[in-house]
Formats: C-alpha cells, sequence, structure tokens
C-alpha cells in the first residue's frame, strides 16, 4: 500500500509460508543478515522477500472452482503488509470458497487478524445462511470495533479488504471496504465489482466532512482523508475512527454459464492496469496459479513499487 498512508512506524513481520491450496501467510521478520543468509533464508522462505504462491479446487460442489494466488512484496521500504485466504470449508452440508486480499498500512498486526478473523465471524453470524449480506455486514462491523477496541495489541494501523465467499460453486459473495478491488470477467469482457473507496468522491467527502473530518489534495499526491490516509473506508486506524467507515460495499454475483473467472487483487496491481487489461492479459491461461502470477509479474514490469497480492478463482474448470 505504498503511499496510502503517511508513514509513522515500519512493518515487523511479513507474509512468506510455503504453496498451498489454503493462504497460510505468516510473520517471519527479522534483524539485518548477512547477504549469503539472506539467500538461504529466502530460498527456504524465511525471508519477507520471499513469494507466496499456491493453488487449489474445490471437491464437492457440482460447479468445479478452481483457485490460485501469488503474492509479491513490494519496493516501498517496508516488510510486506498484504495478507490473503484462499480455502475450502464444509459448513452444513454446503461447500463454501473463502477468498480475500487485506492490503496493510503502518504495519501487519491489523491484516493479519482480519487473515484469521474476518470470514469466520461472517460464516459464524446466525443471519449467514439466510442473509448473506446481513451477516457480511454484521462482520464487517464487529471486526472493525474489536480491532479498534484492542489497539494496543494490534497497533494503530488498518487495512483494506476485498473477501469472496462462493456457495456450492453457484453463488458469490463480494464485498470490500478500501481499493482492494474484485474484477470478474463474463464473456470476454471485464466488470468490476468491488467500489475504490476513495476520499475525493463525492459521497465519501460528504461523509467525511460530515464527521468533521476534510479531505486534502495536494500537488503530486493522492487524496487522502485529514492530510494522511488514501482511502476513506478501511478497518482500524484508531486516529482517523471518527471519519473513517467500515461499511462494505456488497454484490452477489450468480455463477452462471457466462461467468469465466474474477481477479482479487491489492491496489499493488490496479494503480498500473486497467480492469479489461488484466481481464485480457490471462483470459487464455486455464490454470489460476499461473495467471495469477502471470499478472503480478506484468504489475512489476510495469514498475509497480507496493506489495501486489492477486487471487484468480475459476469456474467450471
Amino acid at each position: 500500500m505504498v503511499g496510502r498512508m503517511e508513514r509513522q512506524t515500519a512493518s515487523s513481520s511479513a507474509s512468506c509460508s510455503p504453496s498451498s491450496a489454503a493462504s497460510t501467510s505468516s510473520a517471519c521478520g527479522g534483524k539485518k543478515r548477512p547477504d549469503f543468509l539472506n539467500m538461504i533464508r529466502s530460498a527456504a522462505c524465511l525471508n519477507s522477500s520471499s513469494t507466496d504462491t499456491g493453488k487449489g479446487r474445490s471437491k464437492l460442489s457440482t460447479n468445479k472452482v478452481t483457485h490460485g494466488f501469488h503474492l509479491v512484496e513490494g519496493k516501498s521500504g517496508h516488510d510486506m503488509e498484504d495478507y490473503h485466504v484462499a480455502e475450502y470449508k464444509y459448513e452444513k452440508n454446503h461447500e463454501l470458497g473463502l477468498f480475500a486480499i487485506f492490503d496493510g498500512h503502518l504495519g501487519d498486526k491489523v491484516p493479519s487478524y482480519l487473515k484469521a478473523n474476518l470470514l469466520k465471524n461472517i460464516i459464524k453470524e446466525p443471519v449467514f445462511w439466510d442473509n448473506p449480506q446481513d451477516a457480511i455486514k454484521n462482520a464487517y462491523r464487529s471486526t472493525n470495533k474489536y480491532i479498534l477496541e484492542n489497539t494496543k495489541q494490534l497497533g494503530p494501523g488498518g487495512s483494506t479488504a476485498v473477501t469472496a465467499i462462493v456457495v456450492d460453486g453457484k453463488d458469490m459473495w463480494i464485498a470490500n471496504v478500501g481499493d482492494s478491488r474484485a474484477v470478474v470477467c463474463e464473456k470476454g469482457s471485464a466488470n468490476q465489482l468491488t467500489v475504490d473507496h476513495e476520499p475525493h468522491t463525492t459521497n465519501e467527502r460528504e461523509r467525511i466532512e460530515k464527521q468533521g473530518g476534510f479531505v486534502t489534495t495536494f500537488p503530486g499526491d493522492v487524496p487522502r482523508v485529514n492530510g494522511q490516509l488514501a482511502v476513506a473506508r478501511a478497518f482500524g486506524d484508531q486516529s482517523l475512527k471518527a471519519h473513517l467507515s467500515s461499511e462494505p460495499d456488497i454484490r452477489h454475483v450468480p455463477i452462471n454459464s457466462s461467468i469465466e473467472f474474477v481477479i482479487l487483487a491489492s491496489d499493488g496491481l490496479w494503480k498500473v492496469m486497467k480492469n479489461q487489461e488484466a481481464v485480457d492479459l490471462v483470459k487464455s491461461i486455464k490454470d489460476p496459479q499461473a495467471a495469477a502470477k502471470r499478472l503480478t509479474t506484468e504489475a512489476l514490469a510495469r514498475k509497480s513499487k507496493d506489495d501486489i497480492s492477486c487471487i484468480v478463482i475459476r469456474f467450471r474448470c
């Protein structure tokens, strides 16, 4: 999330676990070591600059779902602050595909907490099976409340989020706060499913100012809430809690024959790539892990300096 928050602290840990079907990022920061030790640690995935990659597939759903993910640490001068979830769970005779990207700022404790808890909190909501939209709203709200009440443990930072829950390969519920984005390929065309919550948009600016905050736009910089945060909605951020929202935008997407795949990614990708460009780049790549890696590689080639996290979810593969 390079440039999103005026940095006050640095993250002390990062995501760097071995490949698997599920998200397995873990903290692994440390003091500087000689170059040859860093090379050994990187080869063993013990260094925060290691990539995190993997893939998996559904087992029970009639409409098969496959996914692949690829995460790369950026060159913005701090440790990795992106986390992801990509796994399948079986609840009440249903198969749930659970996917998420969490893009942190001012440290990695908030995105790490979200990785471990947000999707679990959504599924635990009593209304989840009858009203997934209300369950998502309730869980986003209660999770943010917990983060703000526990800043001593989780720190002053925050995180954006984009989450996707696929139920039995037939229905997908997408939600987001901030500028991590979900884009679907439908009959070859890109359709953005999420809303980029930027401070300068009319609705967000009005809400922020109504709550006593302000939006600044200095030459050469992006609009920021109170001159600090470059997104209008996020989890955490104790110092800005009165002026931020954690209310998600939510979309329900029935998985029909026209839906080919979905890309979830942090803004490290979207800052340098348009939605249709991303879809065109990987629509012929059937392996979702290879597709996710192709997207991150292209973002790096286009000089993205931010952490880049990408999940590609394919249907009927």
